[in-house]
């Protein structure tokens, strides 16, 4: 009867994650479906129901309305490029600092890693909101960066930074940074160094061997770390909110706007799954790069 036992634990083990994706995405994930198929209506909830029950029949109604909406109002195609647009650079500029920081972590001493690991982690131990709002006082026209270069003589007048686009990168970048570090350290760590001795064997310069061994093995470090920035970055709404200006225009704003300004839980819904599909190529990509990473690892 032992293996029975066995047998029961193993399903259990791998039931308990399908279980939290079924309750926590899918079943969110329908609802939210359901809800973009409907019309605005003034009830609780607003909108109109899509089955009813009525003289013995059932009437199915979809609307596919919110959807065709969405392609012919140029703020909610705006909002889309917009929030890709600044996703995708913030994602380049926490690779550009992420990788050199997480290559030196690599080569770092074993006591001079958990240092910096700390120092990495050391802010996020603190709240999201208290970090976004110190930037806010660091950026701001009277705010630490102009004091200082005012201060220098560098500049006559204040910079204007706060609410701005500008200032929505630097709250991203500063954000997510981890997000890229992390994995790329951890990649970058399991590399062997026998390899490099090889190529320096071979007469290859330190350059040549980083563009020809170590950045190519750390490919699936920087899509893992990619993916990981630019996901959350799409939909973020906190830091467009306090630090960008009426210039910045991002999806997680609208939806805001549709669900809690407008009430109209339809649009909104249907935003919403427009901006799933548009995350599940990348999504894809990061389950893809993430499976060989710990392929990978077993294999080592």
């Amino acid at each position: 009867m032992k293996w029975l036992s066995l047998l029961a634990n193993k399903r259990l083990l791998i039931g308990i994650p399908y279980l939290w994706l079924l309750l926590f995405f899918l079943m969110p994930f329908v609802i939210v479906l359901k809800i973009s198929f409907a019309e605005m209506a003034i009830a609780i909830p607003p909108y109109t129901r899509l089955f009813e029950y009525v003289d013995e029949s059932l009437n199915i109604a979809l609307n596919i309305g919110n959807y065709l909406f969405l392609a012919e109002d140029d703020l909610y195609v705006n909002a889309y490029i917009s929030s890709i647009t600044i996703a995708f650079n913030s994602t380049l500029l926490c690779l550009l600092l992420g990788y050199p920081m997480a290559y030196a972590m690599s080569k770092a001493s074993r006591q001079m890693q958990i240092t910096l690991l700390l120092l990495i982690l050391l802010p996020s131990w603190t709240s999201f909101l208290i970090r976004i709002y110190a930037w806010m006082g660091i950026l701001k026209n009277n705010g630490l960066i102009n004091n200082l270069l005012m201060s220098l003589g560098v500049i006559d007048s204040p910079l204007i930074m706060m609410n701005t686009n500008f200032a929505v990168y630097i709250g991203i970048v500063y954000a997510y940074l981890p997000f890229m570090v992390l994995p790329l350290y951890a990649n970058l760590i399991k590399h062997d160094a026998s390899l490099l001795e090889a190529s320096a064997d071979l007469g290859a310069k330190p350059w040549k061997t980083f563009l020809t061994v170590t950045l190519p093995l750390s490919r699936n470090g920087v899509i893992a770390g990619s993916m990981l920035v630019f996901i959350p970055s799409v939909g973020e709404f906190v830091i467009p909110e306090l630090l960008g200006g009426p210039d910045t225009l991002m999806i997680g704003g609208v939806l805001w706007q549709e669900f809690f300004g407008n009430r109209d839980w339809p649009v909104a819904s249907a935003l919403a799954i427009v901006m799933l599909i548009l995350l599940i190529l990348p999504m894809a990509l990061f389950h893809h790069y993430q499976s060989q990473e710990l392929e990978g690892r077993y294999e080592n």
